[in-house]
């Protein structure tokens, strides 16, 4: 039994900032009813890797990966019949989870107005690049965007060097774990006072959270891998081909210790380079850690893949999906040892359109086969 058990989630979110949230939701029980379109797909099921034929909307490891454990239906948002329906979910749900751009509920006929209208306890959940008020609150773009907004890219790369993107959408990372906290509290204030509500959750702001110590400096600067706090804070090369090793020494136990195991005089880049570079960096890194310095070997995906500590946690799943076949899956990064969570795959498009709105809404089965047919739910 999931911790999330009896939860119902209407997600109308899609790309990765709203799906990531509700997948958190979804693997711990909650029923995530995923509500999608083929008049305008969800970028994540265009976005690669794909397994065979890149024009499969089945077929992305990105969607299967950030939707694991949710129900498909196909809604055309754009037809009144379609509408309609879509407001049949939000009366069976208990929160609603959006990250479309400001005003287009409104302009459906979905905005928190009508929401409660429908439903007057139903919690609105709603992440975007900059929320919901303020100067920039209708301002259109991706987790990049929050990267140049918060500093994130002011304070990437090397001393000197321009400002970098991080190589990933880091908002849509970042964004999603606050919009989890948030729903959570949501739904305890409203178990305990019966009273629904919108939560704003935008990208900036979280991405300007975690870092927001490093803006408490006078002065802030790039310092690509070193930290003045350390007296070797860096990623050192290892034996073979493209191969590292991460060294952190914080005070001069550590730093004579490295020395010992190092064979060197002095702890100079260069010094160090030329002693880590004879070793592998799996068996460097465990004698390291056995002396009392801090280290870690960089993985690359293939490591991560086949890391014995991830594998020991349970932290992939390997789940049979139509497209895909057999692939590996994120579980939850944490153990709830009295609900733990499962991870189920990923569905295709459309696959529960008849079980979600005939089975479990219980519409009339001929009225749904004619929308379906007439293009309301696709």
């Amino acid at each position: 039994m999931g911790a999330l058990d009896g939860l119902k989630i209407a997600d109308f979110s899609w790309v990765g900032a709203g799906p990531r949230a509700t997948k958190d939701l979804a693997d711990n029980g909650a029923t995530v009813i995923k509500i999608e379109s083929r008049k305008r797909l969800d970028l994540g099921r265009m976005s690669p890797p794909f397994a065979g034929n890149p024009k499969d909307v089945d077929g992305s490891a990105f969607f299967a990966q950030t939707n694991t454990s949710k129900q498909s239906v196909t809604i055309n948002l754009s037809d009144p019949r379609g509408i309609e329906i879509a407001k049949k979910l939000v009366a069976w749900a208990d929160v609603v989870v959006e990250n479309f751009g400001a005003g287009f509920m409104e302009r459906i006929g979905l905005g928190h107005q009508a929401l409660k209208e429908i439903k007057p306890n139903i919690i609105l959940a709603s992440v975007s690049v900059a929320g919901r008020t303020g100067p920039m609150a209708g301002f259109r773009g991706y987790g990049n965007s929050a990267a140049a907004h918060s500093g994130h890219a002011w304070l990437t790369g090397e001393a000197g060097s321009p400002p970098q993107m991080p190589p990933l959408a880091y908002g849509d990372v970042v964004a999603p774990m606050f919009l989890t906290v948030a729903i959570l509290a949501a739904l305890e204030h409203r178990a305990r006072t019966g009273e629904g509500q919108h939560i704003d959750v935008s990208q900036i702001e979280p991405m300007v959270h975690v870092i927001a110590d490093l803006y408490a400096q006078d002065e802030v600067e790039k310092t690509g891998n070193d930290d003045g706090d350390f007296i070797v804070h860096g990623v050192f090369p290892a034996l073979g081909e493209d191969q590292w090793i991460a060294i952190a020494v914080e005070n001069d136990v550590q730093a004579q210790a490295l020395k010992r195991e190092l064979g060197i005089a002095n702890l100079d880049r260069e010094a160090i380079s030329t002693a880590t570079s004879a070793h592998d960096k799996f068996s460097l890194f465990d004698r390291l850690a056995a002396a009392g310095v801090p280290a870690g070997p960089v993985l690359d995906g293939k490591n991560v893949l086949e890391n014995p500590e991830l594998a020991a946690a349970g932290h992939f799943v390997k789940l049979d999906h139509p497209v895909m076949g057999a692939s590996n899956m994120p579980a939850p990064p944490y153990v709830l040892h009295g609900t733990p969570g499962k991870v189920e795959r990923a569905p295709c498009l459309g696959e529960h359109n008849r079980e979600v709105l005939i089975d479990m809404l219980g519409l009339d089965a001929n009225h749904i086969e004619t929308l379906i047919s007439e293009g309301s739910l696709a």
